[in-house]
């Protein structure tokens, strides 16, 4: 959500700054800017709407300069208009920030610095610590920020330039995340991510919440806000260029949905071990006694994240014995949870950096729970701050909509379930029967996507219809809930996903003959509910798209299309019936002409409130 981009080093500094917005785009945004220190004064350009208008509007008269700093917006105060893009100023124009976040108590500080005269021109938040630091401003820039800071309630990522200090950013971060990438020959790049740094080196340093950093050609220097230095360590970044390019393929998502085979083989890699009927979890930092003695487990996350920990809800129940409940994060940090000895919280995102899920990690953490992670981002803020974890080890997932991130997180929950489990009364017999076909589930996917023509001409069929329905029963009705989200991200179709039974507690009254119902309609214990519910819709000439098991020829009977998976363990299912609903939405959201990867209004790493 909302990108930065800063450099300073001996290069001209647009190009650099350009580039490294479009590989921010992913984060989503709408509208962005570029503020360059030109030997004169600051040059600010901005446009609402995408990055090549901005970079129309600056043509060939590209700013010159070797420092500056560059802002994809998504807002929050203030509309999506050119006025209040980023960066802003003071009101003598010698400074510019980029910010990404909410100032809380913005309305209280830009009353205040009215009344001591400073004039505003936008809706932002963003400009009041704009004429804060001007405010604080006595010829050194990093200690009128830290002053500037030490008054701002919220979040925020940001970047300072001023005129009067030509050769240095200042950069910030609390509850927005910020990474600085240490290039040769005296470059530096402080960025929101690193994928706006890889393509110039794949060494960074991470800032931690209250942590500031000062960047010139001679180095970097690293402190707290109170400006004691903090020594940082240099990490390295272990995937490059080549998998956050498309690969000829047309979307990133697509691309994404392909590399499941491979994610899913890097998620288990090593962590199977089929002849004891176990995984081998290294980063968890508890020990066996520790382990045995979890009696609860509480898994907290938003969107995407949350349909995964509701898979592990059930796995980990089923398998592990051991009570479990999941917790929109967005609800766990606000209300007074009951987390007692013998609970541990698992928070689980994607990105690491999800603000909801890191502040309920941190309320889980302030109450004495032991709080675990299951993260993709390496370096990530949760990654850094749980007491151990399971990373998913997806790669870069840049497609808004998450696909590979959720089956990674899916199987590594039941890996942890599978290691919990066998811990206590998980049979050696289903543990090995668990781990031979987990170890078998990336070449069934492939199998799947071998198919995804099938997909594309169902999409065509239904592509202009309004309403969706998604419908499944135990561990699929999470992948129901996910296929539902999926269509409603990229395709701005309404769908909702339900489970089967309940269908008739409401969804039933909109079922006609211009309502597609999906079903995920596998052979496992509740295969002849399912279809009683498919039989239900049939008779009120709803649509039927079911997702159904190899070889099943009855189901075809019932429903209009058939979308057919390789057998597997029921438990497991959902790594298989997820992929055609992600193809389903993929495909439909082409045919509507959608921006598939930047979905109007989303973001994929959402870091504000």
């Amino acid at each position: 959500m909302c990108g930065i981009i800063g450099y300073v080093g001996a290069q001209e500094s647009v190009p650099i700054l350009l580039e490294g917005l479009r590989r921010l785009e992913y984060r989503g945004y709408d509208s962005a800017g570029i503020a360059v220190l030109n030997g004169s004064g600051i040059r600010i350009e901005k446009a609402a709407g995408k990055i090549s208008i901005l970079e129309k509007l600056i043509g060939s008269s590209q700013p010159a300069g070797t420092l500056g700093i560059a802002h994809t917006r998504w807002a929050t105060h203030g509309e999506p208009n050119t006025l209040n893009a980023h960066p802003h100023s003071d009101c003598k124009g010698r400074l510019a920030v980029v910010h990404n976040g909410i100032i809380e108590n913005y309305t209280t500080l830009k009353t205040a610095l009215a009344n001591e005269g400073h004039h505003f021109t936008t809706d932002t938040d963003t400009e009041v610590i704009a004429h804060l630091i001007e405010k604080f401003y006595t010829g050194n820039l990093e200690t009128a920020v830290a002053s500037a800071l030490a008054l701002l309630t919220g979040t925020y990522g940001l970047a300072v330039i001023s005129v009067d200090e030509p050769r240095k950013i200042v950069g910030a971060r609390h509850g927005s995340p910020l990474v600085v990438g240490i290039c040769a020959d005296n470059e530096y790049i402080l960025a929101s991510d690193v994928s706006a740094v890889i393509r110039h080196t794949n060494q960074v340093v991470y800032l931690d919440d209250e942590e500031m950093v000062v960047i010139t050609p001679a180095g970097i220097q690293t402190s707290n806000l109170r400006r004691e230095a903090v020594s940082k360590k240099v990490e390295i970044v272990d995937w490059d260029l080549e998998h956050i390019e498309k690969a000829g393929f047309d979307h990133f998502m697509l691309k994404e949905i392909f590399e499941q085979p491979q994610s899913l083989r890097n998620t288990l890699r090593g962590r199977l071990m089929i002849e004891e009927g176990t995984a081998r979890l290294g980063g968890l930092n508890m020990t066996v006694p520790e382990l045995r003695g979890i009696d609860r487990v509480v898994l907290t996350a938003c969107g995407t994240s949350w349909h995964a920990s509701l898979i592990g809800e059930y796995l980990i129940e089923e398998l592990a014995r051991i009570p479990a409940e999941v917790e929109y994060a967005s609800e766990f940090r606000y209300r007074n949870p009951l987390l007692a000895p013998g609970t541990v919280v698992l928070a689980v995102s994607q990105s690491g950096e999800t603000a909801d899920t890191l502040a309920a990690m941190r309320e889980a953490t302030r109450k004495g729970a032991r709080v675990l992670g299951v993260c993709n981002a390496v370096g990530s803020t949760i990654a850094r701050e749980s007491g151990g974890g399971v990373y998913i080890h997806a790669g870069p997932e840049i497609g808004v909509a998450s696909t590979k991130a959720f089956t990674s997180q899916v199987a590594a929950l039941t890996l942890f379930t599978l290691y919990l489990g066998r811990l206590g009364e998980l049979s050696p017999e289903l543990g090995a029967a668990l781990t031979r076909e987990l170890a078998v589930i990336p070449d069934k996917v492939e199998e799947i996507l071998a198919g995804h023509d099938s997909v594309r001409e169902i999409a065509k069929a239904y592509a202009r219809h309004d309403n969706f329905l998604y419908l499944g029963r135990g561990v699929n009705f999470p992948v129901a809930l996910e296929g539902a989200l999926k269509l409603k991200e990229i395709s701005y179709i309404h769908a909702e996903g339900y489970p089967a039974a309940e269908m008739k507690h409401g969804p039933i009254a909109l079922i006609d003959d211009n309502m597609p119902v999906v079903f995920i309609c596998t052979q496992d214990s509740a295969y002849e509910k399912v279809l009683n519910n498919m039989e239900e819709v049939r008779t009120r000439k709803g649509k039927i798209i079911a997702v159904a098991t190899e070889g099943d020829t009855h189901v075809a009977s019932k429903a209009d299309h058939v979308l057919y998976i390789p057998r597997t363990l029921g438990l497991l299912t959902p790594l298989l019936s997820v992929i055609p609903l992600q193809l389903l939405a993929y495909y439909v959201a082409v045919e509507r002409g959608c921006d598939v990867d930047q979905p109007r209004n989303l973001a994929k790493s959402v870091t504000v409130e």
